[in-house]
């Protein structure tokens, strides 16, 4: 579904990703794991469209998507939730959804998918009416989520989902990331807690300074002495 090839990218003199490649195939939940600062925002940023690579290329369902702009990338079925959440705090729930939904305009359809939304996500339907930049940290997260369904993808991009949150609701977002891949959406989940990412994914890459140091299944990769040191508090 979708193949990253060769992925170089600078930010000036500073060189951020060396030669990244990997694979997603259709049903998947595949995870990139890393430290901070490992380069994993930046590979997901660039395959959005929202950064230029210096060399390599992106290939989505066969198409080199690797010059299109953001909002093409999007029409194409493939939708990032961001690091941050980034959702826009002054403007309702329900107006944060419906923005989820603009390069769409199967009205009756989108109706259908915010409906369902709002049934991985029932503590968003108690908040339509709030201003977005007043929820709790975990209700942000799960805003950004519903909001990138809405664009209704074949592939989502989640970039930290578990960032700043309580263990608790950790559960709950990656139960619901579980969920929305069952129902056929696939998923590249970038994640700094290691043992919940390799938990749920089918296959894994890590990152390390910029670069591809290991890939596999996920279960394998847990289970490797070096990953386990590294990430998951091993000795």
């Amino acid at each position: 579904m979708l193949e990253v090839r060769s992925l170089a990218v600078k930010y000036g003199a500073i060189q951020a990703l060396h030669d990244v490649s990997l694979k997603v195939e259709k049903g998947e939940i595949v995870t990139l794991i890393g430290s901070n600062g490992a380069g994993k925002t930046t590979t997901l940023r660039t395959i959005s469209g929202l950064i230029r690579p210096a060399a390599g290329s992106i290939v989505y369902e066969g198409k080199d998507i690797t010059r299109l702009a953001p909002h093409e990338i999007v029409k194409l079925g493939l939708a990032q939730s961001p690091e941050g959440r980034g959702v826009f705090p002054q403007m309702t729930v329900e107006e944060n959804l419906s923005l989820g939904a603009y390069t769409r305009s199967d009205h009756a359809q989108i109706a259908k998918d915010r409906e369902h939304a709002l049934s991985l996500f029932p503590r968003l339907r108690e908040r339509l009416t709030q201003l977005a930049g007043t929820l709790s940290g975990g209700e942000q997260q799960m805003l950004a989520m519903a909001r990138a369904l809405l664009a209704k993808p074949k592939l989502l991009l989640l970039d930290e989902p578990s960032l700043g949150l309580a263990p608790q609701i950790v559960q709950t977002i990656f139960k619901i990331i579980r969920d929305i891949n069952a129902e056929g959406t696939t998923i590249l989940l970038v994640e700094q807690n290691a043992h919940m990412a390799l938990k749920v994914a089918h296959r894994a890459y890590v990152l390390e300074v910029g670069r591809i140091t290991m890939q596999g299944d996920a279960k394998e990769l847990a289970a490797s002495d070096d990953v386990r040191k590294a990430y998951l508090g091993g000795h």
